[in-house]
């Protein structure tokens, strides 16, 4: 009587590793060497602002993704805010708007992002303290 061979372990699909962090990369480099446009014909500095900014972000994303377990939550919720209204402010302000409404919208939108990170890590956590497993 043979036995039968074990069925070989299949790959874990992991949504944590380049392709989203890729493509909101690219769409966000896409949106910026548009905004950067003022609907004027596309020059080689806005390409290369759209691929830097793309790059930038998804290996921000990528980080954050991979490493902000390590940090207690309310670091964690601040590192995501920080990101989110850092990015924000820099895609208002490529469309002529001043510093200062660059700045308080980025503040507003990363303060708001980094309350609702704050408030997803508090309340996905066990009781010993221990965060989800995502």
């Amino acid at each position: 009587m043979a036995a039968h061979a074990a069925a070989p372990a299949g790959r874990r699909i992991s949504t944590h590793g380049w392709a989203g962090p890729a493509a909101v990369g690219i769409l966000y480099g896409l949106y910026a060497a548009t905004v950067a446009r003022h609907g004027g014909p596309t020059t080689l500095g806005q390409l290369w602002l759209g691929l830097i900014s793309a790059i930038v972000l998804a290996v921000s994303i990528r980080t954050l993704h991979r490493h902000g377990r390590a940090l207690p939550r309310e670091l964690h919720a601040a590192a995501w805010g920080s990101l989110s209204g850092i990015a924000v402010g820099f895609l208002f302000s490529l469309s002529g708007a001043s510093i200062l409404s660059s700045s308080g919208l980025g503040l507003a939108f990363g303060v708001v992002n980094a309350a609702g990170a704050y408030y997803m890590y508090y309340t996905h956590e066990d009781a010993q303290g221990r965060p989800a497993p995502y």
